[in-house]
Formats: C-alpha cells, structure tokens, sequence
C-alpha cells in the first residue's frame, strides 16, 4: 500500500512551485510534478526534494545532521530560539494584508536544518503552516517528523527558491545562508525576515579550545547590511548573551554540527568534561521595501 503524502507537504503545494520552471505542482499519489513534465518523488521520510542539480555541498552531511539533532534537542540554544520566536510572532509582524482571502499563515524557513526552530514556532502558534527548507537530505528527515504541520522541502538556498510570489507570511533564516532577493520575491505584502547571526564573541570560548573552527567573519554585520539593504529596512532587534555549561558530549556535538566538522578529526577532539562558552547571537527583524 502506497503511504500518502504528508498532511503539511499537501497544504504547503498550492505555495510550491517547480524548480526547473517555476510551473505550479500537482501531486499524484507520492510525486509531485508540473505540466512541463518535471517530476519529484517523495522520501519514504515524508520530505520531497525539489533539487533541480545535484545537492549543494553546503548541505549538512548525515553526521552533521544527527549532531545538530542531538544538539538542540538539549535545548542549550533556548534564548536563541525565544528570540526568534519573538520577532516572528503575529502581532509583531502585523502590517498591510496582502495574503489571498482565506490563506492560511504559512512562515518559511530557509535552512531549516532539523526543523528545531519551526517546530517550535509551528507548537507556539497553532494554526500556522511551516515550510522548512534545506539541502541535506538528512535534515529533512528529521524536519519531516518535527511537527505535523512542517512541510520538508529539498532546496538550493543560493538558486531560485521553489515557491511562488508572495507566498509567505515570515522568512526565518536562523545562522543559514541568505537570498534576500528570492527572500523578498516570496515574502508577502506586510511580510516580515527574520535573521539571526552568530556576533563576534559567539562561542569564543569553545574556538579557543578548537582552533580548526571556522573562525566569524568579522565583516559578517557588514556584509549583512549590503546584502538586505536594496530589499528590506531593518526593524526591531535582540541581542542574545549567555553562557552555556556543556559537557563534553553536548561540546563536541556543537562543533560537529557546523562548518567546522569538516576541518575537524571527531577522533582527535579533547575537550574538558564542563567547558563553559557564550551563546552570543544578533536576531534582527526586517520588512520589505
């Protein structure tokens, strides 16, 4: 018997859009495809993969994945993600209405990885439907079964996003890579970005112990600004700072999680049993020009 489409992935098709053609998608049993022809398969997972190419190498490998998983589920980022939620909620983002009659509210996010972040936003505001986007196979799978409101779509960040114009209500874009033209192609009137950062002193303490960490580019808020500034104004903003008690596990696990897992030896990692490290972050929030 074949498994049906999940609840989410069937709410969001009417948003999503072919990635070769930018046609709308139908589904028929467990694929999606367009009247040009392009077909998507789903994941037995629940995920769909709108990848025209082969998968960006930005996207976390399965390693990564499962020490993102294992991360977060300690709720160590908490203040991270209650600030997002924050700027995210609806009475913030009220603005002009430009979402069709009836459409439900629907929050994108941009390099969902786990489906942390939208999880929480979606078991916050009931009612919401969350599209999660990423490149890592992996990560959809554990965004697929986060909440059964997340739609896990497969995405290129860096390419045209797979959703049609002004069909969204809110972009988070948590530490992921960002498109803000395509961010402000989706986004609907009165829409609202969401964008947090790493600050220059995040986990400083950890990248001392870790020299073969990436290290913050310290341009990042500046770099920022130029990128966002022809298509947003920038709006409120919270600072998180604070310090985290790890052991080691939960240590070595925030390492692998990132870009440095791929210039650091898992085998070769010494870290103290109790390391203490600054969560330091910039969460902004930005409306269209």
């Amino acid at each position: 018997m074949t498994r049906p489409l999940p609840a989410a992935l069937l709410a969001a098709l009417p948003l999503l859009r072919c990635p070769v053609c930018a046609l709308p998608l139908d589904a028929r049993e467990r694929t999606l495809g367009c009247a040009g022809g392009h077909r998507f398969d789903a994941a037995r997972g629940g995920s769909v993969s709108l990848l025209s190419g082969p998968a960006p190498v930005s996207g976390d490998d399965d390693d990564m994945a499962r020490a993102r998983d294992r991360f977060l589920s300690t709720g160590a980022y908490g203040p991270l993600r209650d600030a997002v939620l924050d700027l995210a909620a609806p009475e913030v983002c009220a603005g002009p209405d430009g979402s069709p009659a009836g459409a439900r509210r629907t929050v994108l996010d941009a390099g969902c990885g786990s489906g942390w972040y939208l999880a929480a936003l979606l078991a916050e505001q009931p009612g919401t439907l969350g599209i999660g986007l990423d490149a890592s196979t992996r990560s959809l799978r554990f965004a697929a079964r986060a909440h059964e409101d997340l739609a896990a779509v497969g995405a290129d960040l860096f390419s045209r996003l797979p959703l049609a114009d002004a069909s969204v209500d809110v972009v988070l874009d948590v530490f992921s890579p960002r498109n803000p033209p395509e961010f402000a192609r989706v986004l609907r009137p009165g829409g609202r970005l969401v964008v947090a950062r790493p600050a220059p002193d995040h986990l400083a303490e950890l990248r001392e112990t870790v020299p073969a960490m990436v290290g913050i580019d310290p341009r990042k808020e500046e770099r920022l600004v130029a990128a966002l500034d022809p298509h947003f104004t920038a709006g409120p903003e919270i600072i998180v700072r604070t310090p985290l008690r790890l052991g080691a596990v939960a240590a070595a696990d925030l390492v692998l999680m990132t870009p440095s897992a791929r210039h650091v030896d898992p085998a070769a990692l010494a870290l103290p049993d109790v390391l203490e490290v600054t969560l330091s972050a910039v969460v902004g929030a930005y409306e269209l020009r």
